[in-house]
């Protein structure tokens, strides 16, 4: 239980009166330390100057070691559980495991039954926990973020963490600090990512569900290559309490299934408010039952946009642009208006969203451990810490896509001062206006979730040039929600040589209900 004001009062005097030694929480800076500082911020300080100031903050610092005695609120963990083990090769052929562990919840609700992965990216208490990073490895959580003690509470079965990217720096399946995860299609391929383990174990049939994250198209992307339907929702709809981000104004968590039924049965347990603990979230929000609502035979008065940007990039495959087009088209035997749309902006949505992912991934990532600064909420201290102390002291061997980001993200901020991670973010503004005027001529939009077929897996030992583009060369129509917030699904839509084609239907905001519609028909074309 929650400790009172009063209890938390009373716990600091006692500790205050036993007149014992106490090792200091936080050390006050030496004077060789105050002046490195001051040089590297270009304050220019005496030795009496210094001498001074180190006076004053010794007794700024006691404040710290006071805070650090009192006990802090934390998430509830209302469920026993073993801590569980990293599943040997012969139990893990995709490597899209990170753990395995076994975790029930209530002994009735929605999820009775269900088994779900959950990304690593997610807290679970007494679960090991490295977001694919090595730098984090042994670290262990010591709560249960929200989404994962709603699951329990709805009778879901908790069966392990799904390996993602290396902190979630890469939209392939390759980076992670513990080996590639293998297509299930061919595994000389990418699943894609950075939910990468998710959809595997889904699209096996390991799990009946999954949760993924998505901060530039990280649930789509392997939903689209893996075969299987996973939804970025409305930002803010699923709180993100108790899950590791890259950057508070594009961090979403949603839910990956089979089916678009089983989706839309996971969105209704995850979704909703979280008393303030993620200020992200609108106060107001309603959670329909959407399992319900979506399955709908006929789709008469929709109209579906089919958006002219999303498709014919320099690096689509015409085949895979044809076979959404087709899916798409299908919808008209069931009453649904098929209109062609134009946003120009979408093709600079890529553009916006790398001003922001690669500051973020400097400035949040490495200094704040991906959980920022600035709001009202809940902070996970010891994810944090361990973080910090991780990404200070082995950032050498870090995957180079984040040694990438954080050399350009250095650069950036020292040469131009976040002036284009602003900027970024008031052009945002202006992509969201635009996909909301486009609203007014469709219901959806549709597109390539990407626009070509899952591509090999890089051999070892290939460049780090080669290493970088296969990581990051499949953002082009998942970044731009991100950036407006409308919730977008991908879903299996054909096959072309074997593999999956995912089609990406984009609603308006907090309209989930109409997405899985849709979707829920063209599941029913293409099975």
């Amino acid at each position: 239980m929650m400790a009172t004001a009063n209890e938390v009062a009373q716990a600091l005097q006692k500790s205050l009166m036993v007149d014992l030694h106490k090792t200091p929480a936080v050390s006050a800076p030496t004077l060789s330390e105050l002046r490195e500082i001051a040089e590297r911020n270009n304050i220019h300080l005496s030795e009496d100057d210094l001498k001074e100031y180190q006076e004053f903050m010794s007794e700024s610092v006691k404040a710290m070691t006071r805070i650090d005695r009192l006990p802090e609120p934390t998430l509830p963990v209302k469920y026993p559980r073993i801590p569980g083990y990293r599943p040997p090769p012969e139990e893990n052929l995709h490597n899209a495991w990170y753990w395995k562990t076994h975790i029930e919840g209530a002994k009735s609700g929605k999820l009775l039954g269900k088994k779900i992965a959950i990304k690593d990216t997610v807290m679970v208490a007494g679960v090991p926990m490295m977001n694919g990073c090595r730098a984090l490895e042994g670290y262990t959580a010591d709560t249960d973020a929200t989404i994962v003690t709603r699951i329990l509470d709805a009778g879901g079965t908790i069966s392990g963490k799904s390996t993602n990217e290396n902190l979630c720096f890469s939209g392939s399946s390759f980076t992670t600090g513990k080996g590639p995860v293998l297509n299930p299609h061919d595994p000389t391929r990418s699943a894609g990512g950075s939910s990468s383990g998710s959809a595997v174990l889904v699209a096996t049939g390991e799990v009946d569900m999954a949760i993924g994250g998505d901060q530039g198209g990280s649930i789509r992307l392997p939903a689209a290559w893996s075969g299987i339907v996973g939804l970025k929702p409305t930002f803010g709809l699923v709180p993100y309490t108790g899950a590791m981000g890259l950057d508070g104004s594009i961090d979403h968590l949603g839910p990956m299934a089979k089916t678009v039924h089983d989706c839309a049965l996971l969105l209704e347990v995850i979704a909703g408010y979280d008393n303030g603990l993620d200020p992200r979230q609108p106060t107001n929000i309603a959670v329909p039952e959407y399992s319900k609502e979506i399955q709908v035979d006929r789709l008469d008065g929709i109209k579906v946009g089919l958006l002219k940007e999303g498709f014919g990039f320099p690096e689509s495959d015409p085949r895979v642009d044809e076979a959404v087009r087709n899916a798409v088209r299908k919808l008209e035997s069931v009453g649904a208006e098929v209109v062609d749309v134009s946003i120009p902006l979408h093709y600079e949505s890529g553009h916006i969203w790398n001003c922001i992912g690669i500051t973020s991934k400097f400035t949040g990532t490495r200094h704040t451990g991906g959980f920022g600064s600035g709001y009202n909420g809940f902070y996970p201290t010891s994810l944090i810490t361990t973080a910090g102390m991780a990404f200070r002291s082995q950032t050498n061997d870090f995957d180079p896509s984040i040694k990438a980001s954080i050399m350009l993200g250095d650069y950036m901020q020292s040469h131009y001062y976040g002036k284009y991670y602003a900027k970024a973010q008031n052009l945002r503004r202006l992509l969201r206006d635009a996909y909301d005027q486009t609203f007014e001529k469709c219901d959806v939009i549709a597109m390539p979730t990407i626009p070509f077929l899952p591509t090999k897996l890089p051999k070892d030992g290939c460049s780090i040039k080669d290493s970088l583009i296969e990581a990051n060369n499949m953002g082009q129509n998942v970044e731009g929600t991100n950036l407006t917030g409308h919730p977008a699904l991908s879903i299996n839509c054909s096959t072309l040589d074997e593999l999956p084609v995912g089609l990406m239907i984009v609603a308006k905001h907090f309209n989930e209900t109409m997405l899985l519609k849709v979707a829920y028909n063209v599941e029913k074309m293409t099975c």
